[in-house]
């Protein structure tokens, strides 16, 4: 029975730990990532802005489900290993800025926030840089991305999807 009692103890110091920690950890962030391709930003903005072509170069998008607009902007649904996330269009400036959000106004998610693309024509290519402005609201998830996961491990997986999808290796970098 003892030990019992000193495990229920050490578990509940440790929730009352990250809980204490996660006090210290801001809801919200930010992070930009930059990579540079061998391609036009007309060539990159085709790509990244194909919605429905999505599954077939990101690793970690299964499907994609194409919504009503909302307010006159594409919106969609994505489905990947990570669970469900609703998206909508804020902003688009062909070929040098998109700005999508997670449409998440119902509160379901524990995370939103925007995805900004920056596109740049660079000497033989385009540089693009994603810039995420996002919320954790979860105490549990925001100390595990905040000290181990990282802010940028998407961002970076995406942008390294990307130049594979142009037969590129890439080197995504913090900015």
């Amino acid at each position: 029975m003892p030990t019992i009692w000193i495990v229920a103890v050490f578990l509940l110091g440790l929730v009352a730990l990250v809980l204490s920690v996660a006090a210290f950890v801001p809801r919200k962030h930010a992070v930009s990532v930059r990579a540079r391709y061998d391609q036009s930003p007309k060539v990159v903005w085709a790509v990244i802005t194909d919605i429905s072509a999505l599954p077939t170069w990101r690793s970690a998008v299964r499907s994609i489900e194409r919504l009503p607009d909302i307010k006159g902007r594409m919106a969609w649904i994505e489905r990947s290993k990570h669970g469900t996330v609703p998206f909508e269009v804020v902003e688009s400036d062909a070929p040098r800025k998109l700005v999508t959000r997670v449409a998440d106004d119902t509160r379901k998610l524990s995370f939103g926030g925007t995805w900004t693309w920056h596109l740049r024509e660079v000497a033989n290519g385009c540089e693009l840089t994603i810039t995420e402005n996002g919320f954790i609201s979860n105490s549990l998830f925001r100390v595990l991305t905040h000290y181990g996961f990282g802010y940028s491990r998407r961002i970076e997986a995406y942008l390294r999807d990307l130049g594979a999808k142009f037969g590129e290796a890439t080197t995504p970098r913090v900015v």
